[in-house]
């Protein structure tokens, strides 16, 4: 049975990261309902083993289908590189599409690229898994890619404004293999990394063009909708609403900049581990 029109889109991430791709689809699609769940009393996801992050990314695609969604976008690289099939499984037991990070962005990566020399920046989960190259590999070009870990990156970027000078240096050792290898494009692998785009670009000069996943995944939940007939009903403004498992004060400090829209009410949800 197909979900009902009305029902909002539910995105979520570990933590504020997720609202770079929020935003995108806000800005693309400002006639849907979103529904954001941060779970941030689990961030950071990155630095999970496969099987922990799947039974979490299970767990909370469950609790966000069960409160009524038409689409589940999986805002979150490293939930997408563990548990996308899961969280697809269980969609479809809601009669519900599922939108990923990774294979829009790679799509866009493998077509824009001269040189074929293409960089992933992500956290190790991510790279751990092989998702990316799996995902450029089916691109049907040949490509040369450079894929770095960075550990430390999205708990900087969560919990670290004001950027100081140790963060800039930080960003140059995780951009020098990448220099060395001379990519001409560069995904960022983590939704949290758009907020250190201008560091990045500043790093590895402006002919390196860098892709973030918002935009590829906005197209990608346009098209999901349209293919379903589940576009809204009403013409008219959508709504957003925001939902995390951790500090809800913290969660709206952060949110905000991330948005770079107001985000009103939070509601603390817990999305138990068992």
């Amino acid at each position: 049975m197909a979900p009902s029109r009305d029902l909002p889109i539910a995105v979520f991430d570990s933590g504020v990261g997720g609202l770079t791709v929020l935003h995108e689809c806000l800005v693309s699609l400002p006639e849907e309902d979103f529904l954001y769940l941060g779970d941030s009393s689990h961030f950071p996801y990155g630095i999970k083993d496969a099987e922990e992050l799947r039974q979490r990314v299970a767990r909370v695609s469950t609790f966000l289908l069960d409160r009524g969604a038409k689409l589940v976008v999986v805002a979150c690289n490293s939930a997408t590189s563990a548990a996308a099939e899961t969280v697809r499984r269980i969609a479809a037991d809601h009669g519900v599409d599922v939108v990923t990070v990774i294979e829009p962005e790679a799509e866009i990566a493998a077509a824009i690229t001269e040189s074929g020399r293409v960089g992933v920046l992500a956290t190790p989960a991510t790279v751990e898994s092989g998702s990316y190259r799996r995902a450029l590999e089916r691109q049907g070009r040949s490509l040369e890619v450079t894929e770095v870990e960075a550990p430390d990156l999205a708990p900087i970027i969560q919990h670290g404004f004001p950027f100081d000078e140790a963060v800039v240096e930080k960003a140059r050792s995780y951009c020098a293999p990448l220099l060395k290898a001379e990519v001409d494009t560069l995904i960022l692998g983590c939704t949290h990394y758009p907020l250190v785009a201008p560091m990045l670009q500043r790093v590895l000069g402006r002919d390196v063009r860098l892709i973030t996943a918002g935009h590829a995944i906005a197209g990608a939940v346009q098209r999901s909708l349209e293919a379903a007939g589940l576009g809204a009903p009403d013409p008219e403004e959508g709504t957003y609403r925001f939902l995390c498992t951790g500090d809800v004060a913290t969660f709206r400090e952060l949110g905000t900049r991330f948005l770079q829209m107001p985000l009103g009410e939070v509601e603390h949800v817990e999305v138990p581990d068992s």
